[in-house]
């Protein structure tokens, strides 16, 4: 038996199976999607997130200035120009600090209002803790040695 196959269908399936974190918030910064990718990444389940602020996956000391990024964003109309994917800290169910590396941009309906924004995020953890190790060892390699 076939099933007949709609976007929406498909759309959802692809949401669903993703591997990367997709996360919809709407105008007040409250999760309204979260996808299997996002239970991955930052630990909490679809039935955890969903009706949470985003300040569930932001550290404490970095919420401000997301909350700030966020209404500018909303102010804007959009992400600023030129933006991509960016390394960022965040917080996993366990307490943990991770880095994922995140884009966003701002949803708008057929008509063009503003419905919120979406963010797709992988882990990046074990890339940033390799990269930043490979600089200090570089760093120490590089630095000038004392005098005898």
């Amino acid at each position: 038996m076939t099933s007949t196959l709609t976007l929406e269908s498909t759309a959802a399936h692809i949401l669903r199976n993703m591997p990367e974190a997709l996360i919809f918030c709407d105008l007040e910064g409250v999760i309204r999607v979260w996808n299997g990718g996002a239970e991955k990444v930052f630990g909490w389940s679809a039935a955890e997130a969903v009706g949470q602020s985003l300040d569930l996956i932001i550290p404490e000391r970095m919420r401000k200035a997301h909350w700030d990024g966020f209404n500018q964003a909303l102010e804007r109309g959009g992400v600023k120009p030129g933006r991509t994917s960016m390394i960022t800290r965040s917080l996993h169910k366990s307490e943990e600090f991770i880095y994922v590396d995140m884009s966003f941009e701002m949803v708008r309906d057929e008509a063009g209002k503003m419905l919120g924004s979406m963010a797709v995020a992988r882990d990046a953890t074990k890339r940033f803790n390799d990269e930043k190790a490979l600089r200090k060892q570089l760093a120490d390699l590089t630095a000038p040695k004392p005098s005898a």
